[in-house]
């Protein structure tokens, strides 16, 4: 919720923040606004989730800090503790934190969840908190992913499961208040990542398509709409890399290099310049140089063309604003890049304004 966590190239991780059960640094419980040390080499993932975080060390060794209310850590106890504690010694290879509960994967493929299990989020058939690891399916998990109430994981073969809040473990019902206790399979195959956020869900098929379900009071699903659905949906055809899920919004990577987001923005998170929510993926940071280059020339009477290296076969929008204080930017005309990734727009100046264009790509 109010801090984070980082990995250095030598292993370290470091915090910066504020925990919402109570301030921290790691030596006073001091909020921090600059990075602090917690663990000085051997770290080689890391999770936070609302108020507690979870890290891996190169021995295959499961670690806990911070909140532990609803036995989230692990530890046989429902304390807090404000320094790294070891939950598992050995052979665990991936953890995700959620909000008041944990899950984390075996090197046999078996999937393990410890904490709050109100809405059924642990999958082990109650609704009942643990403080102790237990494992809820005993192969072939190779994925997870920790929300507010529920969880995701994959398996082996790319089917996408799910259990707890929200109505996603049963698609197709239209329910959006159910809860179940058991994992739930969403999507049969071909399912390659997947993220969860505070009340939605991504994912990526092996054809690099993005897809989504779940809430969409904010736009968060990408769709153009803002209605919640409990059937995934496509919401990019191909070309999508990566994906995060965060608090009524989402981002994606292409391969492009291009960053794209979509939901709440009212904070800035989004990074557009604006503090506007979108209900469709919209582009944030260009790809890297050599897609980045374009040039202007004049054409006949008030016409200008615009010269454009993009991906070849991929769709680039024209947009123009008069202003950029604040910028309201128009769609003029949207074209695929030719081979090589070369792109022409031609568009007529209005000489009473001053006259703002931009080019990027569009799903």
């Amino acid at each position: 919720f109010f801090y984070s966590l980082f990995l250095k190239s030598d292993g370290s991780l470091w915090a910066t923040g504020y925990i919402t059960s109570g301030p921290f640094s790691f030596i006073t419980y001091l909020g921090t606004n600059q990075p602090q040390l917690v663990a000085a080499s051997n770290v080689t993932a890391i999770a936070a989730g609302a108020d507690h975080s979870l890290f891996l060390k190169s021995d295959g060794s499961l670690w806990g800090m911070f909140a532990n209310s609803s036995g989230e850590l692990g530890d046989g106890t429902y304390t807090g503790t404000n320094q790294p504690e070891q939950i598992e010694a050995s052979n665990v290879t991936a953890i995700a934190a959620g909000n008041g509960f944990s899950l984390f994967l075996r090197s046999d493929g078996s999937l393990w969840g410890m904490g709050a299990g109100e809405w059924g989020e642990l999958g082990d058939g109650t609704y009942n908190y643990t403080n102790q690891p237990e494992q809820i399916e005993a192969s072939n998990v190779t994925a997870i992913a920790a929300g507010t109430g529920f969880s995701l994981f994959l398996k082996s073969d790319g089917s996408l499961w799910a259990m707890g809040w929200n109505g996603l473990a049963e698609p197709g019902d239209g329910d959006f208040v159910q809860k179940t206790n058991r994992p739930q399979m969403i999507v049969a195959s071909n399912v390659t990542a997947i993220a969860a956020g505070y009340n939605h869900v991504l994912f990526l098929k092996n054809d690099t398509s993005l897809w989504s379900l779940g809430y969409n009071d904010y736009g968060q699903l990408g769709d153009g709409t803002y209605n919640n659905t409990n059937q995934p949906e496509q919401i990019v055809g191909g070309n999508v890399i990566a994906i995060a899920a965060g608090l009524e919004f989402s981002l994606f990577i292409k391969s492009d290099g291009s960053l794209w987001g979509m939901g709440n923005n009212n904070l800035g998170q989004l990074g557009d310049g604006t503090y506007n929510n979108t209900n469709r993926p919209e582009q944030i940071v260009v790809g890297p140089p050599g897609y980045n280059q374009i040039s202007i020339h004049l054409l006949d009477g008030t016409d200008v063309g615009l010269s454009y290296v993009g991906m070849a076969g991929t769709n680039y929008e024209l947009d123009r604003s008069f202003s950029l204080t604040p910028a309201n930017w128009v769609p003029q005309a949207t074209n695929p890049a030719g081979a090589g990734g070369a792109l022409v727009f031609t568009n007529t100046l209005n000489p009473a304004f001053n006259n703002f264009w931009r080019i990027h790509s569009v799903p």
